[in-house]
C-alpha cells in the first residue's frame, strides 16, 4: 500500500503538471488566438509540429497512463469505507484514462497524416485536420462530464472517511461538478474552471497520497 500511495501521489502531481504545461504552451507558443482558418492551421502545425508534438504526448497520452496509477491508488485507499461505490467510481475513472490517451493518440496519428497528405492535396490535408480536431477534442476537451462524475465521486466517497481534509473533498465536488456541467453548451466556459480546479486537487490529492506513503 505504502508503494501505490507513493505511486498515485506522483502520478497525481504529474496529472497537476500536465495542466499546467498545457495551459503555459497553448497560451503563449501555441497561442493563435483563434485567427486562423484552416488551412493557416495546417501550416502553423508544419510549423510547430516538434512542440505541438510533444506536448500533446505529455498532456495527453502520459497523463493518461499516469490517471491510471491514481486510479488504482484512490481506489485501494477508499475502498474500505465504500467498496461498491468505489468499483463503480474506479470503472469510470478507467474509462476517463482511456479517453484521454485515445485523444492524444488520434490527435497524434493525425497530426503526423494531415502533414504528410498537405505536401500533395493541401485542400484535403485541411478537411481531415478539421475532422481529427473535431474528434480529439469531442474525447479530451470538448466536454468533461466523465473526469467532472469521477473526481466529484471521489470527493463524495472521500466525505464518509478521514482520510482527506474535508475541505479538499469539498473542492472536488465544484472541481466534479463544473466538468460535469461542460455537457450544456451554453455552460462550456466552465471547461476553464474544471481545468484551473483540478490543478489544485491534483496536486492536493498528490501530497495527502505521499503523506499516507511516508506514514
Amino acid at each position: 500500500m505504502t508503494t501505490l500511495n507513493k505511486a498515485g501521489g506522483i502520478s497525481a502531481l504529474l496529472m497537476a503538471l500536465s495542466y499546467i504545461v498545457g495551459i503555459v504552451v497553448f497560451v503563449t507558443v501555441l497561442n493563435t488566438e483563434g485567427s486562423l482558418n484552416l488551412t493557416q492551421q495546417v501550416e502553423f502545425l508544419i510549423a510547430n509540429q516538434s512542440i505541438i508534438y510533444f506536448t500533446m504526448l505529455f498532456i495527453y497520452v502520459f497523463a493518461g497512463f499516469a490517471l491510471l496509477v491514481l486510479v488504482q491508488a484512490l481506489y485501494e485507499v477508499l475502498k474500505t469505507k465504500h467498496k461498491t461505490l468505489m468499483q463503480t467510481t474506479a470503472v469510470i475513472g478507467l474509462i476517463w484514462s482511456g479517453v484521454v490517451i485515445a485523444a492524444g493518440m488520434i490527435y497524434l496519428v493525425g497530426m503526423d497524416s494531415v502533414i504528410e497528405l498537405n505536401d500533395t492535396q493541401s485542400s484535403q490535408a485541411a478537411s481531415l485536420w478539421q475532422s481529427v480536431q473535431v474528434i480529439s477534442n469531442g474525447l479530451g476537451g470538448g466536454t468533461e462530464i466523465v473526469g467532472g462524475i469521477w473526481i466529484a465521486l471521489i470527493s463524495w466517497t472521500a466525505l464518509g472517511s478521514n482520510i482527506f481534509p474535508k475541505v479538499l473533498n469539498y473542492l472536488g465536488l465544484i472541481v466534479g461538478l463544473a466538468g460535469i456541467v461542460t455537457i450544456i453548451p451554453t455552460l462550456k466556459d466552465a471547461t476553464m474552471v474544471f481545468g484551473l480546479g483540478q490543478i489544485l486537487w491534483f496536486i492536493w490529492v498528490g501530497v495527502a497520497l505521499l503523506k499516507r506513503a511516508n506514514n
